[in-house]
């Protein structure tokens, strides 16, 4: 049995959470199915009773708990894998313009890989997903330590040192294009006050979009900030940099870090700086101008303040590749974006199709609330009270130009 808590309407939360028992289907009863291997952006796509990852590499037991592997799939043969550890997605295939199948998001083909890896690889971070400055905040009156794990800033980061995207999740419901996960994080887990529970819904439709909607309730005041922390290359994992890809940021200002890469307050404009992505602009343009906030960053790795209300669904960003033609669209009702390009990966991880992960070989859009809210009053606020819901959605929608 699962714990949930009485919810009454917020203005700054969704309406009342029912979540609905949908019948399990686990990876296991698939077992039979013929595997697939990791395929590289050229290969066809594999036929509808084969898998690109193997079940069995993705069956463990972490912590006391099983871990298992999920496929989604659309009528369009577009194809998402999930695994309960971490609500991780190991990988997201799609065509590109000549219609040859390829997997575009960075990972591993295996569960234990996953296993203490700091890129954070298709997770869901949280239960503060960004960074909470010294790993303090102070919360009616009573101050809150979370583990510092940025150890190069000492800032808590995603959540401390074993955040979300190291749990085992529950499932609540499987079907063909859809999976509802869900955990509860105890009180003073990492530090966090209340019982908080949480669950991640993963939906693929017929038009290609994943859609991702989180709920979380609390019987306590707390903070949160869910994300999910894909890496995507359009160009298929493994292939080269995202310096070439084209992204557009629906953003009219950022929020510039200090030297600890923690907000400084301000909301700055992104006219006149290498932050303006008002007009699609490539990535690898701008990203070695001398420039104070992709100094202290080593590239990018800074939240923009979206364009339009908070709460309500929006475009927050897109990415074309243009020598695949595949074209990302992403919107979501939460009111920042951060987007980061691989800064820090060095090359050193290889991936499922046995390619290694170079500097900026991946790029994350990571819709969000602000980075160390709680300590910034004049941010949207990121507290939860009981009876209230947290509630965000995010789209992720493929096609190709």
């Amino acid at each position: 049995m699962h714990q949930y808590f009485n919810l009454k309407p917020s203005t700054m939360k969704a309406k009342l959470f029912i979540l609905t028992a949908l019948i399990v289907l686990p990876l296991s009863s698939c077992r039979n199915s013929k595997s697939g291997k990791g395929l590289k952006s050229s290969q066809k796509s594999p036929a509808a009773d084969e898998w690109l990852l193997k079940a069995s590499a993705f069956q463990s037991t972490i912590d006391g708990k099983e871990t298992n592997l999920y496929r989604l799939r659309n009528e369009s043969g577009m194809e998402v894998y999930v695994t309960n550890y971490g609500a991780v997605i190991p990988a997201i295939l799609v065509p590109d313009k000549d219609g040859k199948m390829g997997d575009v998001v960075l990972g591993f083909d295996n569960v234990k890989s996953y296993v203490g890896v700091d890129p954070s690889f298709g997770t869901v971070v949280g239960r503060y997903g960004n960074r909470i400055e010294d790993g303090k905040f102070e919360l009616n009156g009573k101050i809150y330590e979370i583990p510092i794990n940025d150890t190069r800033n000492h800032n808590a980061l995603h959540g401390g040192t074993k955040g979300f995207s190291e749990m085992i999740y529950e499932t609540e419901g499987v079907s063909n294009n859809s999976i509802t996960l869900h955990q509860v994080s105890p009180d003073g887990d990492m530090g966090f006050p209340g019982n908080l529970s949480v669950s991640v819904t993963y939906t693929l439709t017929d038009d290609n979009s994943l859609e991702v909607v989180y709920r979380a309730a609390t019987d306590a005041p707390t903070v949160i900030n869910l994300t999910q922390h894909s890496y995507f290359n359009l160009n298929g994992e493994g292939n080269g940099t995202i310096l070439d890809h084209i992204l557009m940021i629906n953003a009219d200002y950022y929020t510039p870090v200090n030297k600890r890469m923690i907000p400084t307050g301000e909301i700055a404009p992104v006219s006149g700086t290498p932050m303006d992505f008002r007009t699609p602009t490539r990535i690898g343009l701008r990203i070695e101008d001398d420039f104070e906030q992709l100094i202290l960053a080593n590239g990018y790795d800074h939240n923009w303040v979206l364009n339009g209300p908070a709460g309500e669904l929006k475009l927050a960003a897109t990415v074309y590749c243009e020598a695949t033609g595949r074209f990302l669209e992403v919107s979501t009702t939460e009111p920042g974006v951060q987007f980061y390009c691989g800064n820090f990966l060095d090359g050193t991880l290889v991936g499922k199709s046995g390619l290694v992960y170079k500097k900026r070989g991946g790029l994350c859009l990571e819709t969000q609330h602000f980075p160390d809210s709680p300590n910034h009053p004049e941010f949207p606020s990121t507290v939860l009270n009981p009876g209230e819901e947290y509630y965000q959605k995010t789209i992720f929608k493929f096609s190709v130009k």
